[in-house]
């Protein structure tokens, strides 16, 4: 037997063996109900991410939309591999030090993620709770390329995936889901991602968008949307699998699930009109584009509060989160004059700011006993613990992002030629055309 088969066979053992550990030591506590609605859950998460790549894809030009929408393929690829290999240890091990900080390497490469319950989620498998919390990692990333779209290197942004999931998506996952210091020590309630996820991913975009510099001709050339079918199937897509993204995340099939639901399509179809109206009044016409945007936006800002807030007062985010994301995309960022492409920024970054502050005002313990009242309900210690968490998630993702780019961009260098971005990125990065 060679070398190679005998790792291979020795890696094989060692995962069965601790699997196998895992079920003799945990109490089969499984409840199928709360299991296939994971699954469906796991399944609609997933299924943003193609959501995406067609959201993004119809909004860049023709010579452009594949390799935007293979961007966010790339990432269901290389993260989940991250995951297994180490980005769920890092995230949902304990902790290292007892700081809340990081996880310990115990889960690398699954080792002890069996089929009965964990910590986390006591009436589902451990692999299905690992496989949930997979599909929020893959789509966070994905989320950032809107910022960069039309001008970033494909084996750089590779690289910034293994590097971005490793730094930036860990960590900030163990500070808020892991049992780290944000929920621990701060108190701070982040329900299905709005630091996590969109957060974490907004700031970096805005980070990616002012390091890497606006497309050549931005603001002084046409860069009309080739396809906005694609765009609003995309949103389409989008809305669905938000229910298994903010209904998933009360890990069972209960009350808890349904309220994050009915919250979810509130705030989005309240923030669609909100957007279609503000649209319509400040640039007399209303549009498809605005809509979905507006939708998206509603989307972001309840994620963080979707499990803790009344029906009425998602209506309230709802329309909040349509009206600031609209100010920052139709007229904050033309007079700064950053070129955040596909407003990442704008959406992910401002949506999800204004969520987590909004989980501070309006979260009630009538709602989700786990949680905690919120400013309207008498306690002002949660707004600062919400405002704070903010600060933190804000500084560290643009921070250490900023790091990440720079040293790939002395290394292998973050932007393609300007042949390159002419000729586009589907030709000149990936040899296709559609």
């Amino acid at each position: 037997m060679s070398g190679l088969k005998r790792i291979m066979y020795a890696f094989i053992l060692m995962s069965y063996s601790s699997c196998a550990f895992a079920q003799g030591t945990q109490s089969m506590v499984i409840d199928k109900a709360d299991t296939v609605w994971m699954i469906v859950a796991t399944a609609l998460v997933m299924f943003m991410t193609p959501g995406l790549a067609l959201f993004y894809g119809g909004m860049v030009r023709k010579k452009n939309i594949l390799s935007t929408i293979t961007q966010s393929f790339a990432s269901l690829g290389v993260v989940s591999i991250v995951w297994i290999l180490w980005g769920y240890s890092l995230a949902f091990a304990p902790d290292v030090s007892g700081l809340g900080l990081i996880g310990n390497l115990d889960l690398v490469g699954l080792k002890g993620v069996g089929f009965t319950s964990s910590t986390y989620a006591a009436t589902i498998p451990h692999q299905l709770f690992m496989l949930f919390q997979m599909m929020f990692a893959v789509l966070t990333p994905a989320i950032i390329t809107g910022a960069f779209a039309e001008r970033f290197k494909f084996r750089t942004y590779l690289v910034f995936l293994v590097l971005w999931i490793t730094l930036v998506y860990s960590p900030l996952a163990h500070w808020v889901w892991g049992g780290g210091w944000i929920a621990k020590q701060l108190g701070a309630l982040d329900f299905a991602g709005g630091l996590v996820v969109h957060i974490s991913s907004g700031i970096a975009a805005l980070a990616a968008a002012l390091l890497i510099g606006k497309r050549r001709g931005y603001g002084s050339i046409p860069m009309p949307p080739h396809n906005l079918i694609i765009t609003i199937l995309g949103a389409a897509m989008l809305w669905v699998g938000w229910y298994g993204f903010n209904g998933g995340s009360a890990l069972s099939a209960g009350f808890l699930a349904v309220s994050a639901i009915l919250t979810t399509h509130i705030a989005s179809a309240v923030g669609g009109v909100t957007w279609l109206l503000a649209e319509w009044i400040h640039r007399g016409k209303p549009t498809g584009l605005g809509f979905v945007s507006g939708a998206l936006a509603g989307l972001v800002a309840i994620t963080p509060a979707s499990g803790y807030v009344t029906a009425f007062s998602s209506l309230i985010i709802g329309v909040v989160g349509g009206l600031v994301c609209y100010a920052f995309v139709s007229i904050i960022k033309p007079k700064l004059g950053y070129d955040d492409s596909l407003d990442a920024f704008g959406i992910h970054g401002i949506g999800g700011i204004w969520g987590a502050i909004a989980t501070g005002l309006f979260a009630s313990l009538a709602v989700n006993p786990a949680g905690a009242n919120g400013f309207f309900y008498g306690n002002t210690e949660l707004l600062i613990a919400q405002t704070l968490s903010v600060i933190v998630a804000v500084v560290y993702a643009f921070v250490v992002t900023w790091i990440i780019l720079k040293v790939l961009d002395i290394t292998m260098g973050l932007r393609i030629t300007e042949d390159e971005e002419l000729q586009g990125l589907d030709l000149s990065q990936h040899g296709e055309k559609i």
